[in-house]
């Protein structure tokens, strides 16, 4: 015997949360409704019927609706984890050539040979993106404190991912867990590494400052 009991508010949402994954396989249909038994701590032994779908979710395409609305109100925004990762991996078909841009930034200054301020400015434009994409609704002084202690990180995993790009995503989340380590490893001159030093070094050449 099913349970259609449409008052039972707790049985609906486990089910709703259970279908809202087989979206990605079934779209908002009514056999994801359907299939969501299938996956309880006591699964059933075979998809619930239409009649039952209806009963707990509505008749036709109110049952799907109810699943689009479930679905709406579920999703998050990506965390800071997430966003970061994916910025990183922008990187990778370009990584080749990212020192060579990094030593440009380094060297656009008329004043400065090499000047940090550019790098440094580009890590905080993507902790600044990263917590707004991540908490749109954070206050000022929360947000400005969150941004500087990111723009540490995604630098120095950034600056990591030029020598060992296999390594960036597990150092990223090392240093997302470690903030100290990461302050630490931006201060540390060798994670700039012979990679970014050649590419400045030739820039400042061919620019008559060396």
């Amino acid at each position: 015997m099913w349970n259609v009991d449409g008052s039972d508010d707790y049985y609906n949402s486990k089910l709703l949360n259970l279908a809202i994954p087989l979206i990605r396989s079934h779209g908002f249909t009514r056999e994801s409704l359907a299939r969501s038994v299938l996956y309880l701590p006591k699964p059933h032994a075979e998809p619930l019927p239409d009649t039952a779908v209806s009963a707990l979710f509505g008749q036709g395409d109110d049952a799907r609706r109810t699943l689009l609305n479930a679905e709406e109100v579920s999703s998050e925004p990506p965390c800071i984890r997430h966003v970061l990762h994916s910025r990183l991996a922008m990187n990778e078909p370009v990584l080749d050539y990212l020192p060579e841009a990094f030593a440009l930034l380094a060297t656009s200054s008329s004043v400065l040979p090499v000047d940090p301020t550019p790098i440094l400015m580009h890590a905080a434009y993507v902790a600044d993106d990263a917590c707004w994409i991540a908490d749109p609704s954070a206050k000022e002084l929360s947000w400005y404190t969150r941004r500087a202690s990111l723009s540490t990180v995604y630098l120095a995993a950034e600056l990591h991912q030029f020598t060992s790009p296999k390594t960036a995503e597990s150092f990223l989340n090392y240093l997302l867990d470690n903030k100290d380590a990461a302050e630490r490893a931006v201060q540390e001159v060798a994670l700039y590494g012979e990679y970014i030093f050649k590419s400045w070094k030739g820039i400042l050449r061919s620019s008559g400052r060396l």
